[in-house]
């Protein structure tokens, strides 16, 4: 028996998340549709918190001539609501153009996953942050990268 009570040995970090997110959050956080990299990029985004240690990485391909977002992956280190909130973000993205990209806000992603509990909001606010990061670097030009504080 664990010493977290009646269930299986290693399985009290799954019921101790179950109480904390929704289904839907859940879902993205177990089975993420876009986790991944994507080699030869067209735009990458890196953003982190020093805070609670989640670090995301946000790869887009872009159409040239149309500027929509053809695929998009993302590696994030963190949390459920992270990993959550960056599988949606790009859900929420591919498919479309740059500027409709730009348009989605952290609010826009705490809605289509359902809730976060106050403390994870911010990790909504990373996955939007990647996104610009992403997007800046693009319109930046190849060789030109936002430049970040450490993290």
């Amino acid at each position: 028996m664990s010493p977290y009570g009646r269930c299986p040995e290693g399985t009290h970090w799954y019921i101790s998340i179950a109480f904390m997110y929704n289904k839907k959050v859940l879902q993205h956080f177990l089975h993420p549709k876009f986790f991944g990299n994507i080699k030869n990029a067209d735009a990458i985004g890196k953003v982190g918190n020093p805070r609670c240690g989640d670090v995301m990485t946000l790869y887009l391909k872009i159409d040239k001539k149309s500027g929509i977002i053809k695929d998009v992956k993302f590696n994030t280190l963190g949390c459920a609501a992270a990993v959550a909130s960056s599988d949606m973000i790009c859900e929420m993205i591919k498919g479309k153009t740059l500027a409709e990209a730009l348009k989605v806000k952290f609010e826009d992603i705490l809605k289509d996953l359902g809730e976060l509990p106050p403390v994870k909001v911010h990790c909504s606010v990373l996955a939007t942050e990647a996104l610009r990061d992403a997007i800046a670097n693009y319109k930046k030009g190849p060789g030109e990268k936002t430049v970040r504080p450490k993290l």
